[in-house]
């Protein structure tokens, strides 16, 4: 099965996003066997799809390059049942990353234990490197070339690539480092529990105290107004000495305890807004699970403003289907049988007057 993200973006109002980034991922998780998968990649897109048809998978499956290359957070439990269940031993993985005119191809295999079975690397089609974890062997003469004195003793290694970038002195501006600082800046998290995320951060021991210095907090305050919710905030200090997040209300309540879901759920979207402001990819799974079809709007023209990162929203709110907020080419819809934007779902031209919505639920664009 195959994924392909090629950015579309017009580089001359958008310098930054002089690269693309494709994925091809084969056997992961049952929702993905037996599909051949290819479809554009804009700055942002929303994913839509019936519950079970695999959109939480999709972006587990784009974060696994993060588990292994990063120290980055990843949350316990979310990657317990690895593999296809239908019998297959590996999950294999390939990646490509278009910095400026450079080409990096990286694949890779992982087992039952997400261990690395294999792994390779090329740039602008020459090989830098392969290696078989099994066998211990592998093709090195190229990689010999960037780093002479690399010692080449991988029996410790957890992934060689990491190695090599570790190990070997190369300019900010190499393929390779582009490569480990855009994976290092991707971030996934979802709306439905509390902080549960992959990659930017290694830990988020700020997550409950990150409004209580300098005017976070009226950011806040006035971000939850715009939303809906009315009530204010402050801090107060408790008997332990800790300053904590309370509703203003003549018996304060503690903002943690008795905020309802969707409230929270800001709060969470909020605390990855202000402090990620920098992340490359952002993906946030069932994004609006407890928003107001207008809040999830607001929340998306949100997004529209972090011009440096790619976003990939999953949802099932069809109100957001409407060309006012994003072209029909940044709207996937994802089944059983593949994953395809709205534009390559219809033999109709779409145009600017299409109600989206009503086209999608009238089946539209059912495969």
């Amino acid at each position: 099965m195959t994924f392909l993200f090629p950015p579309k973006f017009d580089t001359s109002i958008v310098p930054y996003f002089a690269f693309s980034f494709v994925v091809i991922i084969l056997n992961f998780q049952d929702a993905f066997v037996g599909s051949d998968w290819s479809y554009p990649f804009d700055a942002r897109i929303i994913i839509y799809g019936k519950n079970s048809v695999g959109k939480s998978n999709l972006g587990l499956a784009i974060f696994d390059i993060v588990t292994h290359l990063t120290d980055k957070n990843v949350t316990p439990g979310l990657y317990d049942y690895y593999l296809n269940s239908d019998g297959c031993t590996s999950a294999s993985f390939a990646y490509v990353f278009q910095f400026d005119n450079n080409t990096v191809e990286y694949r890779y295999s992982k087992g039952k234990k997400r261990e690395l079975l294999t792994e390779d690397i090329s740039i602008n089609g020459k090989l830098l490197f392969n290696y078989d974890y099994q066998s211990k062997k592998g093709d090195f003469n190229n990689l010999k070339e960037l780093n002479p004195t690399l010692n080449l003793d991988l029996d410790d290694i957890d992934s060689v690539l990491r190695y090599v970038i570790n190990n070997t002195s190369l300019s900010e501006l190499h393929p390779l480092k582009k490569l480990f600082r855009y994976v290092s800046s991707m971030l996934w998290f979802r709306s439905l529990d509390e902080n549960r995320y992959i990659g930017f951060k290694n830990n988020t021991n700020d997550y409950l105290d990150f409004l209580l210095e300098g005017e976070t907090l009226d950011e806040f305050q006035s971000f939850l107004n715009r939303s809906g919710v009315e009530e204010k905030l402050i801090i107060k200090e408790d008997t332990d000495g800790i300053r904590r997040l309370y509703f203003d209300m003549p018996t304060p309540l503690p903002f943690m305890k008795t905020a309802s879901s969707g409230t929270k759920a800001l709060y969470t979207f909020f605390y990855w807004y202000k402090t990620a402001a920098d992340v490359s990819m952002m993906f946030i799974d069932e994004f609006d699970a407890y928003y107001h079809y207008e809040l999830s709007e607001s929340i998306v023209l949100i997004l529209e403003k972090m011009t440096n990162t790619q976003v990939i929203l999953t949802s099932h709110n069809t109100n957001l289907l409407s060309n006012r907020i994003m072209r029909p080419d940044c709207y996937f819809i994802l089944s059983d049988t593949g994953i395809t934007s709205l534009v390559n779902a219809t033999g109709r031209e779409l145009r600017e007057g299409h109600n989206l919505e009503k086209l999608y639920m009238s089946g539209e664009f059912n495969e």
